[in-house]
Formats: structure tokens, sequence, C-alpha cells
């Protein structure tokens, strides 16, 4: 699996993509992304962005104090991402992989959908439901083998993970379609528009 690291890395250039950002600003849109189980802990954040600054993927800057700002107020440091980072970010949003389509980096990656082609877009969306239907088909399995030997609430418990892969697979084949529809309908029309129909008089 693509470790946590690295996961929060693309999440970090992809914001900064957007523009610069201090520490609590990035903390804050990052655990929005990865969702209420994963809370991401500043312990967590600053080693990963030390480790982009040494590499020269991301750079920051001291805000200046103003006038009228206390003396003991420190000057916030915000990140803004080089282009060393920018390139970065664009080759690691064109892999398409296996770690294109785990479950905490898929996330990250259709975040920012729309800095990659829809080629790319399309690959990790079937890619990403070809691992879910191979998880769904074993679990389905499973559960059928060992319904007798459980209780209701370990099987209410296997149900609702079956259940909320399924709707994870109709979603990801609702936006394939949605893609592929988007290129029959960007195809311009090869017979001639229709004249307009005549004014009606009342």
């Amino acid at each position: 699996m693509a470790r946590r690291a690295e996961t929060i890395e693309l999440a970090v250039l992809g914001l900064l993509h957007e523009g610069p950002m201090h520490g609590y600003e990035l903390r804050k849109r990052l655990n929005l992304m990865l969702g209420w189980g994963r809370v991401l802990s500043y312990g967590s954040l600053y080693p990963t962005l030390k480790k982009m600054l040494r590499a020269n993927l991301i750079e920051e800057t001291m805000s200046t104090k103003t006038p009228g700002t206390p003396v003991s107020k420190r000057p916030r440091i915000t990140y803004q991402v080089t282009e060393a980072g920018n390139r970065e970010f664009q080759r690691l949003m064109s892999e398409v992989g296996p770690t294109a389509w785990e479950d905490d980096n898929f996330d990250i990656r259709f975040a920012f959908f729309s800095s990659t082609d829809m080629e790319i877009r399309l690959r990790v969306l079937e890619g990403r439901r070809t691992r879910l239907q191979e998880r769904l088909d074993r679990v389905q399995t499973q559960l059928a083998m060992t319904q007798k030997e459980v209780d209701r609430y370990a099987a209410e418990l296997q149900r609702h993970g079956v259940e909320s892969v399924e709707r994870e697979v109709r979603w990801l084949s609702e936006l394939i379609n949605a893609e592929r529809n988007s290129v029959t309908t960007a195809v311009p029309d090869k017979q001639p528009p229709a004249a307009p129909a005549a004014d009606q008089k009342l």
C-alpha cells in the first residue's frame, strides 16, 4: 500500500498547487480531504513538510509584521510549491497503477482530478472499480461461508460492508459513464443545424 507520508505529500502538493498556505490551513484542508476517521496531527504534517523543503518541492516564506502587531506574536510561515514541486505533482497525477486506486491514495487523486487528462481519469476510475469488484466478490464468498457461524451483529457488520462497496461500485460506474459520454458529446455533430421554425402568428 502507498505509505501515509507519500499520500500526505501528494495532497500537500495538490493543495499548494492551488495557492500558498500556512500550516494551520494546510492541516485543516488535509483533514477535510482525508475524512473524519483519519485526522492528521501536526506531528505527521510537519515532518512531511520538512522533507519536502529539503527536496526543494516546496518553499517557505515568513509573513512580515504589520504595524500594530504585538511584538510577542511570531511571524507566520507560509508554504508554496516550487517549479520542481509542480513537476512532481504532475508526474504523480499522471501515474496509473495499483497505488492510484488504493483507498487513501484514490481519494487524494480524485480530489485533484481536474489536473489530469480524461484518459488518466478513466483508467484510475476503472482500476478502482475493478479493485472494489474483486474485494466485493471475495467478501460475498466469505459471507456465504460464515453466515451460519456468526451472530446477528457480526452478520450485520458484514452486510453493511458489502453494501458500502456496492454503492461505491455503482458510483464509479456512473462516473465512468459520465466521462465517456462527455467525449461523445464533445464531438461536433456533422449534420447541419435545423433551420429555425417560422414564427407562428397568434
